[in-house]
């Protein structure tokens, strides 16, 4: 056995972590990325949309531990 056959998968492997950032680099490239306008905007409705559900949520789970609370006592 030579030492270029043993130095073959390290080698193998390092090239093909190389090969995969490189073509995920590539890839971010291509991304078309939000204005700051928009990141703004989106992020915006994100915030309300998620404190409204959680607003619902924590009145149907309070309400729902009431009847719950009522049920028990009878």
């Amino acid at each position: 056995m030579t030492d270029d056959e043993s130095d073959a998968p390290s080698r193998l492997t390092e090239n093909a972590a190389v090969n995969y950032l490189r073509e995920t680099r590539a890839e971010l490239l291509k991304v078309t990325w939000p204005t700051r306008a928009e990141w703004l905007r989106l992020s915006g409705i994100v915030l309300v949309v998620t404190t409204v559900m959680a607003v619902i949520l924590g009145l149907a789970e309070a309400v729902g531990a009431e009847l719950m609370s009522l049920f028990l006592k009878l």
